[in-house]
């Protein structure tokens, strides 16, 4: 595609570039000729994916960070500049679950999610923005989730997290106006190893079989289209969005409809698990 030759040579940081999503998209811009950054906390397995994007065509630059520090986060987009000169493209992708009802969330789990979800995000975005306003503006993209949208069981902290990204990104493009792209991403459920983990919880399966979960390229996709068309927000699959915006204006039929869904799941989990 032409459009993808448009990544050539731009300098794009990635946050939660070890594994799933954050993997994915590291790899997709380095295919396109991007220099990447790739942030996460643990260096051998960014070592690991940079050597990936670097046989993809790109170039990898390995950033070691906690996103929940922000002294850290300050000190990697410090070393993104001063090892590329400025800074194209944020994507805020950082992120962790942990499933359990709100009868029985705990407040350290939810601290946890918090912590990483929202403020680790905040902090990328702040950051970011010392650095994009000092250039010709760029892109923050930020991937939240349709959990961001409508609330469901288990994942009530997890939603609560995402709920506090949406509302802080559109607080945000409010802000900045045309200076700098700020960019919703929504996917639903992606085959990752967040995903995955969460999985091993009966109460997770039951609701949501993994066979249903959609690869990460289809996120990956979405980024892209988001930086290069400068959209402001894209769900994934395209329209599920929408339906979560219908569901708002009949909240009690989208509360029947997910528990009819919930029960169907929990059936479903457990014919698969026999």
């Amino acid at each position: 595609m032409a459009w993808f030759d448009t990544f050539r040579g731009q300098r794009v940081l990635v946050t939660g570039a070890s594994s799933g999503i954050g993997r994915e998209t590291a790899l997709g811009f380095g295919a396109a000729g991007a220099r990447v950054a790739l942030v996460a906390r643990r260096r051998p397995e960014l070592e690991a994916v940079a050597t990936e994007v670097r046989a993809a065509g790109g170039t990898a630059e390995v950033v070691p960070a906690d996103v929940t520090d922000r002294a850290q986060v300050r000190a990697a987009l410090e070393a993104v500049v001063a090892r590329w000169g400025g800074l194209d493209v944020a994507v805020n992708n950082a992120g962790i679950l942990i499933p359990s009802s709100v009868a029985d969330l705990r407040a350290e789990d939810l601290d946890r999610m918090l912590r990483v979800n929202v403020f680790g995000a905040l902090f990328v975005m702040q950051e970011a923005l010392r650095v994009l306003a000092a250039g010709s503006g760029g892109s923050i993209v930020n991937v939240a989730s349709l959990a961001g949208r409508r609330g469901v069981s288990p994942l009530g902290g997890y939603c609560a997290t995402k709920f506090a990204l949406v509302g802080l990104t559109e607080a945000l493009r409010g802000e900045v106006g045309d200076g700098v792209h700020v960019a919703l991403v929504m996917p639903g459920v992606v085959d990752t190893p967040m995903v995955e983990h969460a999985t091993l919880d009966d109460e997770f399966l039951g609701f949501w079989p993994h066979w249903l979960n959609m690869p990460p390229s289809w996120v990956v996709w979405a980024i892209f289209a988001a930086v290069r068309f400068r959209l402001r927000e894209i769900s994934v699959p395209p329209g599920a969005a929408t339906i979560e915006k219908l569901a708002a204006l009949t909240p009690g039929v989208a509360d029947a409809v997910v528990r009819w869904a919930q029960t169907a799941g929990h059936w479903l989990g457990g014919v698969l698990r026999t």
